[in-house]
């Protein structure tokens, strides 16, 4: 008794090992060897116990030799125990065991009795023509006295047989040109693949021929999913077709079943209590993976109210963005009629699924499109800045402005005026009664204004306040999100038997399965292989943001208060633009008389700020205005005041220089000198003009599609702000995409001496701290929003950020720490 309490002690006593890779194997963890029964050692370690998975998945795909391991024993004990629990205890024990053992069906070998003679199981362990007495596996105990751990003893660690000889896997000379080369089955990535296939319409035999046109053209199979068989795919299609949504007359029942049926994909279930109601949070293994990719240090953004009309439950969608800046969806939250103050049942679970993954992944900031949000559950849970956007209102009374205002005189000024109003209340310099003035003047246009008077105007001062102290999310965000909402209106409710969509069942079934299986093909790089079949619920092509970008210059023309863009497809013909630069321009394109952000908008905006004709936008303004704060209103501390200005400083330095070098003008700081320096009226003056693009790398398409553009750049994270603190926070600019051209020009000379030795001079003499991110109880994290708020367009203060975070682990850091 007592050696089996010391090898516990000794257990207990290890350290607790999490790799920060999504898959990980037995050679990622350091194997600690501890006595064991009948003077043997075991060879054991201590993992989370909710990445088991991981591990099983990362021992399957060991490139020495590939195989998938499967459970051959499992026991289980209920957590609530009458006895007094063991420090010894196990809640669940899991024997995983080779795929390719135990029994062996080769000639000679050995076979289990009870298999012989036992029925057809479920889930067979493995197909028998596999079998070659395999004794590699290893065994996962769950303790009462940590549940949250697994104790992982992995004693046989050799694909070997009882001969100790390999019995498969490359070493086995014996499987060479057999499938005993590779692992069983088909890998996770291609069964999804061939899933998402058959789901968006694509036939079996045009998915085999693809398949085996591309095994013939590498010469022959070299792994496991070379081998997929044309019977293996037909039978995944007859599954797909024959399962129905409907598991239950009772839609309630029915969900529980779902959710019972798919608990891999459900990270939050709460059924309706007397004093809640129903939450679902589904996200997927695909879909962790691109949040853990493209969230980390980024953005995450909030489409919160997709199908409130339509459907049973509103859709609360939460996006990434990838490399081509185009929105998607990384969980899916459904609960009936969606309020606010319960995003705090839901997103702790969400963000402790990521970081069970990936324990160094941190947000970089979280945008917003709702005013009532639960803003301090955000910054509490992910610790960051949160960001406003602005598209679905500048999407509701566009989209309205068109429909109800045929006349093209009063629509023109009508949006000018909306704009104006936006523009002032984010400068601080009006309010509501804006709003008021405008239903005064307008009156005459009686159909826009009603709508106005009945759904907007009992939510403007929800708006104008979070407008006054949050900072702003850009165009290419806005773009993005509102392509997204598109398209899954598209693929989403596109039923002719419109009272399917009072069943949630119906709506979980078809999210994840045909909606995700398009969400996946948007990310697909050899979907072009299958365009014969391509159908409107498809992405194709660059998004508008960079399809305005290919239109040169020359093909804008600035009349007054309308700009003409030429038409790339038709030279003949031309898209007329009203109040260019504005927010809240219009345009005569297809895409744009939908509400929508086009190419030709944000083009045409893009020229008039850089020919001086615009003021800048107001995301960049607002992030001049934060640097500003941090110049003129040093916080208390010396030390950190001092730091806080060198940095500022420098950044201001950098941005002048840049915009200088490419626009041959000399540097103005007339943005610095306070948030409401800039007038609304005035037009931005040329020598803080935003740089001309010169990056002709964005992919070449049919530039007059009418599809939106999404885009937004990443960035270093920031520690969590209050809510005072985000009253100066701004962003990187939107659509100034004019300085990622700067990005490159700076990254160069930052590899250059000079302007190494320009940054060293500038945060010497103990200026090398954290000096945006310390500055002060109320202003200094607000600091941290300025920077962090990432853009496509403003990628020259990505640079900058990436010098704060380089300051952030100097010795001066640690040193003031010390103190």
């Amino acid at each position: 008794l007592c050696l089996q309490m010391t090898r516990w002690d000794e257990i207990l006593t290890l350290p607790v090992q999490n790799p920060t890779i999504l898959e990980f194997s037995a050679a990622d963890i350091t194997w600690s060897m501890v006595e064991g029964w009948k003077d043997s050692m075991d060879r054991l370690a201590l993992i989370p116990f909710s990445r088991v998975g991981d591990f099983v998945r990362g021992e399957s795909n060991n490139k020495a030799c590939p195989t998938r391991f499967h459970v051959e024993a499992r026991r289980r004990r209920s957590p609530t125990m009458t006895c007094k629990p063991k420090v010894d205890g196990i809640l669940e024990y899991i024997l995983y065991w080779c795929s390719f053992g135990p029994d062996d069906y080769r000639k000679g070998g050995a076979v289990r009795p009870s298999r012989s003679s036992c029925g057809k199981r479920k889930t067979p362990a493995g197909r028998p023509n596999t079998k070659r007495g395999c004794v590699c596996h290893f065994i996962v105990k769950r303790l009462i006295a940590e549940p949250s751990l697994a104790l992982v003893i992995y004693n046989h660690n050799k694909h070997v047989d009882k001969k100790g000889t390999p019995c498969h896997g490359p070493m086995d000379k014996m499987a060479v040109g057999t499938k005993a080369m590779f692992a069983p089955y088909i890998s996770d990535e291609l069964l999804l693949e061939v899933m998402s296939l058959l789901y968006v319409g694509i036939p079996v035999e045009t998915i085999m021929q693809r398949h085996t046109e591309m095994v013939e053209k590498q010469g022959g199979p070299s792994n496991r999913d070379d081998l997929l068989t044309h019977r293996y795919v037909r039978r995944l299609e007859r599954k797909m077709r024959r399962s129905v949504y409907e598991l239950d007359d009772d839609d309630a029942v029915s969900m529980n079943k779902w959710v019972e049926n798919n608990q891999d994909c459900v990270f939050f279930y709460e059924d309706f209590s007397d004093n809640d109601t129903f939450v679902l949070g589904i996200q997927t293994d695909w879909q962790l993976q691109q949040m853990i990719q493209y969230g980390s240090r980024s953005l995450l953004a909030s489409d919160s109210k997709f199908g409130t009309n339509k459907l049973k439950y509103p859709v609360h969608s939460i996006l990434v963005f990838d490399q081509q800046k185009n929105a998607i969806p990384v969980a899916w939250i459904i609960t009936p009629n969606f309020t606010h103050g319960e995003i705090h049942r839901w997103m702790g679970a969400l963000y402790d699924r990521v970081r069970t993954k990936d324990p160094t992944w941190q947000l970089g900031g979280f945008i917003i499109d709702d005013p009532l949000t639960d803003v301090r559950t955000i910054r509490e849970v992910f610790q960051c800045p949160v960001l406003i956007s602005l598209w679905r209102v500048r999407h509701a009374w566009h989209k309205n402005l068109m429909s109800k205002c045929s006349d093209f005189e009063r629509r023109s000024m009508m949006s000018k005026r909306l704009g104006e109003a936006i523009s002032s209340i984010c400068r601080g310099n009006g309010d509501i009664e804006l709003f008021q003035a405008f239903l005064e003047d307008f009156i005459d246009c009686s159909g826009f204004v009603d709508y106005f008077k009945a759904l907007w105007f009992p939510r403007l001062g929800a708006w104008t306040g979070v407008l006054k102290t949050n900072p702003l999310a850009t165009a290419e965000v806005a773009s993005a999100i509102e392509r997204y909402h598109h398209l899954l209106k598209l693929r989403l409710l596109n039923e002719a038997d419109e009272s399917i969509y009072q069943r949630a069942d119906w709506l979980v079934h078809k999210l994840g399965t045909k909606v995700h299986s398009y969400c996946w093909l948007d990310e697909f790089s050899g979907k072009d292989s299958f365009s014969r079949y391509w159908r409107s619920e498809w992405k194709t092509g660059p998004n508008p943001w960079q399809q305005g970008l290919q239109i040169p210059d020359s093909d804008i023309v600035i009349e007054g208060n309308c700009a003409r863009v030429v038409c790339q497809k038709h030279k003949d013909k031309s898209h007329a633009i009203l109040n260019p630069g504005s927010e809240l321009a219009l345009c005569d394109c297809s895409w744009s008389r939908k509400g929508n952000l086009c190419k030709h908008a944000m083009k045409s905006a893009k020229v008039c700020r850089d020919r001086g004709l615009a003021p800048p936008s107001l995301a960049l303004l607002r992030y001049y205005q934060a640097l500003a704060n941090v110049v003129h209103c040093p916080p208390n501390d010396s030390v950190i005041c001092d730091h806080a200005i060198a940095v500022a400083v420098s950044v201001r330095t950098q941005l002048d220089a840049l915009l200088s070098a490419t626009n041959g003008s000399s540097p103005d700081t007339s943005l610095f000198k306070g948030p409401q320096s800039t007038s609304d009226n005035e037009p931005r003056e040329l020598d803080v003009q935003e740089a001309n693009i010169e990056n002709g790398s964005e992919v070449p398409a049919d530039e007059d599609s009418d599809e939106d553009s999404p885009a937004c750049k990443k960035r270093k994270p920031r520690g969590p702000s209050d809510e005072d603190e985000i009253a100066t926070a701004t962003q990187v600019s939107e659509a100034e995409s004019s300085q990622a051209t700067s990005l490159r020009e700076l990254d160069r000379c930052q590899d250059s001496p000079a302007p190494q030795e320009r940054v060293r001079r500038e945060t010497s003499d103990g200026y090398e701290g954290t000096a945006v991110m310390e500055i002060s109880d109320d202003e200094e994290e607000t600091a941290a929003a300025q920077i962090t708020q990432p853009s496509e367009s403003e990628n020259s203060q990505a640079t900058c950020v990436q010098e704060i975070d380089r300051n952030q682990d100097s010795p001066a850091r640690q040193e003031r720490g010390g103190r």
